[in-house]
Formats: structure tokens, C-alpha cells, sequence
């Protein structure tokens, strides 16, 4: 079975909200084997989602449908499918009970403006919407079935897991199962180079790579008439990436390099501890993203100033007016000096120049000093590499801390 999914809003057309939905729903639909043709934005028109219906209804089996089901003026979903269908819209007297019951629970009386929620084209299957106001609709049109849900993420999942989802429960047609697989540390065109016929589009599963923020993803995808055959081909296709790109993969699904850097910590029973100028906390913060991180992080400093590197951390002033700031020689004092304050067995320390100002031409904008610090039987080791980012002053402080975290991460890793 395929899939289409129309997200419906100006405002994502305009960028100013994200569809999220739309991943959601493809994701949770191939878990059960039915294939995502499209997603397509449509905006606020009527003209145009009964346009974008047509065009759903007439290649796949499914089509859903988010967003457009407000009480305002723009809110045009309900209107769109009543045109297409060709019937008039009725006014479903429960849905309107539910409305007002919603807002009482809420303290509040319901607005004449939201008895437009409670109209639906006649003859639709109304959903109930126990987690907000408008309701959803369920439709078929020849062979297709239509789901119409509001947009609010929340709303449309829970009303998704119960309405549309068990379904297909049993669809034995086919199966789809996909993994992601994260890397760190190399460019997309050289994790292509090491995957080589992996990447062959005529191949199943198929193999492909995206680009986000740095971190080069692998997305899988098996196809099988049975469930077990999918998952089979999926796990020996895994095994082939990770064999071939070794430790370039931190993680899989939603894992992140702060997630990585603390499972190995965890599992190693260390402690790390950070000591950032030019990231300004980005490293700590990347690593208190994840639950538990009290775990292995005992926190860490921000020493943005030449005189806090000194008060706080012990870095020589004449080590400072000697090298200057964004060195190697500071980058190693500042990992050290945090071991030395904190009896911890790993730190972290960035010390650079983000920009868009104070770059040289010995030291441009997006130099960044990092260094990796350790404590062992034998004593405090440090060891410092220079990088040079490109990009905006957000991009090189991101890549310097996820830098940062992956260096650590292959410390462990030995």
C-alpha cells in the first residue's frame, strides 16, 4: 500500500513552523508496510487543498491529511473536503457538546467562533478529538481512505495511534523497516566513497545518506513481502555499514554525540568535566541533553575572559600574553587546570574564535583550539588539536562542540 500526506497551513508553506507531522506519520506508517509517496505542503487555499486531494486520492490507498481544522477565517480544511466530496457541511450536534465541554473543563465558555469545529461534510465518519477541540474525519473515496486531522502535533498523534494505525495492523502485502545509522568526523562524500555498492540504487535494502548540522546520517531501508524477511535483509545490511565505517558511527534512531559520549562513560564508570570559552557551554549543555547525565558530568566552566581562564583555572598569564588565548598551550592548561580542580577522570576544553570578528590572518575566524585532558595512575595528560570551521558564528561553535565531544568519544572508544 502507498501513502500521501498533505500538511495543510500558510504558515509552514512561509517556514515560520516546521511540519513535523509529516515524518511522524511517514515513519509510523512504513513500520506497518505502507510507503510514503509524497508529502506536499498546501497552503491556506481552498482551491488548492481540493487540488492537492485530487492529486492524493488518484496514486495511493491512503491519504492524511493535517492542520486546517481551526475556528478562524484561514482555517479552510473542513471547507475543502466538503467541496471535494461535493456535499454540504453539516453541523455533527456531539462534536459540538465536546467543544463545549473541552473549554468548561478549562474554566472558560466556548466562543461562538468554534461551532465551526463541530460542522463536518455530510456523511463522514466524525473522530473524536479527546485531547482538544476540532474533531477528525474519516472518508472513503473509491478504494482510498481519507484521514483528516487537526494539526496540533499532540492531537494528531494520539487520535493517529487510534484511529488510523491498528488498521493496517494486519496489512500482510509487505513490510517496511527502516534504521539510521549516525556518523561524525567525515564529509557525506567520503562516507559515500567508504559505503560504495552499498549505495546502489537498484539495491535492496536501499542505502542513501542526509547531511544535518555536521553529522552525516545513513538511512536503511528494507522491503520484503514478509516482516521476518525485511528485518533479516535490514540487519545483514547494518552489519555491512557499521563493518565498513568502524567507529565513524556513534549512534542509530535518536541518539546524539552527547548521548554516545555518555553511554560510554556510563559504561566505563568515569566522570568528564568541561572548560569552554568559544562554545560558551554548548559542550556541557550537549551533554545535560540526556537524561542522567549527573551520571558521568560533574559540570564545568565558562572562561570566556583571559583573567576567569587564570582566577578560575589556573592558566598562566604569561602562558596567555605568550601564545595567546586560542592555542594549544591554553587549550592544554585549561583541560588541565579543570582535573586539577575537579578529581575527575576526563575533561573537555574549547578555547577559539567564532567570529564574525577577531580573526587574523595567523588565526582566522573559525580556528579552534581543542583538547582532550585525562587523569591516570601515571599523572594529568593533555593532548590539543587545531581546527579550522567554516560557516556563521552558530555553525562553528556547534561544530567545535560536537568536535569536542567526538574527540572524546574516540578517547573512550581505546
Amino acid at each position: 500500500m502507498q501513502a500521501v500526506i498533505l500538511s495543510i497551513g500558510d504558515e509552514l508553506i512561509m517556514g515560520q513552523t516546521i511540519d513535523t507531522n509529516s515524518a511522524w506519520l511517514s515513519e509510523r506508517l512504513a513500520d506497518l508496510g505502507i510507503m510514503t509517496l509524497y508529502h506536499k505542503t498546501v497552503p491556506d487555499d481552498a482551491t488548492a487543498i481540493v487540488l492537492a486531494l485530487k492529486e492524493a486520492c488518484a496514486l495511493s490507498e491512503v491519504v492524511v491529511v493535517t492542520g486546517g481544522l481551526g475556528p478562524t477565517d484561514d482555517d479552510l480544511t473542513r471547507h475543502a473536503l466538503a467541496a471535494f466530496l461535493k456535499r454540504p457541511l453539516d453541523l455533527h450536534p456531539p462534536s459540538l457538546e465536546r467543544i463545549r465541554a473541552f473549554f468548561k473543563s478549562l474554566g472558560k465558555e466556548m466562543a461562538v467562533i468554534n461551532r465551526i469545529q463541530a460542522m463536518v461534510p455530510r456523511g463522514v465518519e466524525v473522530l473524536d478529538n479527546d485531547w482538544g477541540t476540532a474533531p477528525g474525519m474519516k472518508v472513503k473515496v473509491g478504494k482510498v481512505l481519507v484521514f483528516i486531522f487537526p494539526g496540533v502535533p499532540r492531537e494528531m498523534m494520539k487520535m493517529a495511534e487510534r484511529d488510523v494505525f491498528p488498521l493496517f495492523q494486519n496489512n500482510g502485502d509487505s513490510a517496511v523497516f527502516t534504521e539510521a545509522l549516525h556518523t561524525f568526523g567525515a564529509g557525506e562524500s567520503t562516507v559515500a566513497e567508504q559505503l560504495g555498492d552499498l549505495m546502489r540504487r537498484d539495491r535492496n535494502p536501499l542505502v542513501g545518506t542526509t547531511v544535518s548540522q555536521g553529522v552525516v546520517t545513513i538511512r536503511i531501508r528494507s522491503e520484503a513481502p514478509t516482516r521476518m524477511l525485511a528485518q533479516k535483509q535490514l540487519a545483514a545490511t547494518v552489519k555491512a555499514v557499521e563493518a565498513r565505517l568502524g567507529v565513524l558511527i556513534f549512534g542509530r534512531g535518536g541518539e546524539t554525540l552527547g548521548g554516545a559520549v555518555g553511554k560510554l562513560a556510563g559504561q566505563r564508570g568515569v566522570k568528564v568535566t568541561t572548560a569552554e570559552s568559544c562554545t560558551g557551554g554548548l559542550v556541557a549543555q550537549m551533554l545535560t541533553d540526556e537524561a542522567g547525565a549527573s551520571q558521568y558530568f560533574i559540570g564545568g566552566w565558562v572562561v570566556y575572559s583571559n583573567a576567569m581562564k587564570t582566577r578560575e583555572l589556573g592558566v598562566p598569564t604569561s602562558l596567555i600574553e605568550r601564545e595567546g588565548a586560542v592555542s594549544q598551550a591554553v587549550a592544554c592548561a585549561m583541560a588541565e587546570g579543570a582535573l586539577r580542580q575537579e578529581a575527575v577522570d576526563w575533561s573537555i576544553s574549547t578555547t577559539g574564535i567564532a567570529g564574525p570578528e577577531g580573526g587574523s590572518s595567523g588565526k582566522p575566524v573559525g580556528t579552534v583550539w581543542i583538547a582532550i585532558g585525562h587523569r591516570s595512575k601515571s599523572g594529568i595528560s593533555t593532548q590539543a588539536e587545531c581546527f579550522h570551521f567554516p560557516g556563521s558564528r552558530t555553525m562553528i561553535r556547534d561544530r567545535a562542540a560536537k568536535t569536542a565531544l567526538n574527540r572524546l568519544r574516540l578517547e573512550l572508544l581505546k
